[in-house]
């Protein structure tokens, strides 16, 4: 059964919007999803579904800035003034919230992109709280995010924080698509089926641009993931299973991504694995050979 409903953010007067998925069996377990940039929570019911009929408490909420998370659809892109450390906390709010309702059951915390990075730097606080941890399509660590940051800043200093920069745009993603030119689409590094590109494109929540406080809240929560420093490691046997697409240009490389892996080894993590679909770009989720990528996700539970 699915249901939507709001909790009070971490940081400030927002509401955030959840959705829970239960099964009509005894759950097996909870499964948390934290989304990526300029997405929201109902591109993710196929995904849920399936795992709801497995048994699996499933819950997702709109990340501050995004889908019904927003106190007016102007601020779609814009974080508020809690920036990223509060997207951080808005994960501990639905945790617990989660926790409260199902006690005691198995807690698998899933983050794609930039969902990613907000999950990583949840487990550097609280990993005692989850069972294991699963990172999809991570972007890798950029040495440009210190520049983004000032540029950001500048842009919110002169031009004010809802200010939609095209130049960081460009910055963060207009690479991705080198590659995919012959197929005439803007965005076909995400995905290689035509038709999640259509619904994409023909989507208002998520075709818009990060404003300057987005775009700051993004590369801080960047450099606060890839910092090897502050790591509390409560957990040091939780499972770490990083998941991407071979194609997907956000990883940077295969090396840059086992580079991801490895800090959180160093940091302590000792059950570490990576695995890459061939042919699949960024949303793996939501490639054409989903099904296996959906099976390969519920037998790591």
């Amino acid at each position: 059964m699915l249901r939507t409903f709001t909790l009070p953010a971490s940081a400030d007067d927002l509401n955030l919007s959840v959705l829970v998925s239960t099964p009509e069996s005894t759950p097996r377990g909870v499964f948390q999803i934290v989304h990526g940039m300029c997405e929201h929570k109902e591109r993710y019911i196929p995904f849920i579904e399936f795992l709801t009929a497995q048994g699996y408490v499933c819950v997702i909420h709109d990340q501050r800035g995004h889908g019904a998370s927003v106190n007016s659809d102007s601020d779609l892109g814009y974080l508020y003034d809690g920036g990223w450390r509060a997207m951080v906390e808005d994960v501990r709010v639905v945790c617990d919230w989660a926790q409260r309702q199902y006690p005691g059951l198995d807690y698998t915390l899933f983050g794609h992109s930039m969902g990613s990075m907000a999950v990583r730097s949840f487990a550097k606080r609280y990993d005692s709280r989850l069972d294991r941890l699963i990172v999809c399509g991570s972007p890798a660590d950029s040495p440009a995010k210190g520049l983004g940051m000032a540029l950001a800043r500048f842009f919110g200093a002169v031009r004010g924080w809802k200010f939609r920069p095209k130049v960081l745009q460009w910055m963060c993603f207009g690479i991705f698509n080198k590659g995919f030119e012959q197929e005439n689409c803007p965005i076909s590094w995400i995905c290689s089926d035509p038709e999640v590109l259509a619904e994409y494109l023909q989507d208002p929540l998520c075709t818009y641009r990060f404003t300057a406080n987005g775009f700051y809240g993004l590369l801080g929560l960047m450099q606060d993931c890839y910092s090897p420093e502050g790591w509390r490691m409560d957990r040091p046997q939780m499972p770490v299973h990083f998941v991407s697409g071979a194609e997907d240009p956000c990883r940077g490389s295969d090396e840059a991504l086992q580079q991801a892996a490895e800090l959180m080894r160093r940091v302590g993590y000792e059950r570490v694995d990576v695995k890459l679909y061939p042919g699949m770009r960024h949303e793996i989720l939501n490639e054409k050979g989903r099904q296996t990528v959906w099976d390969d996700i519920l037998n790591l539970l």
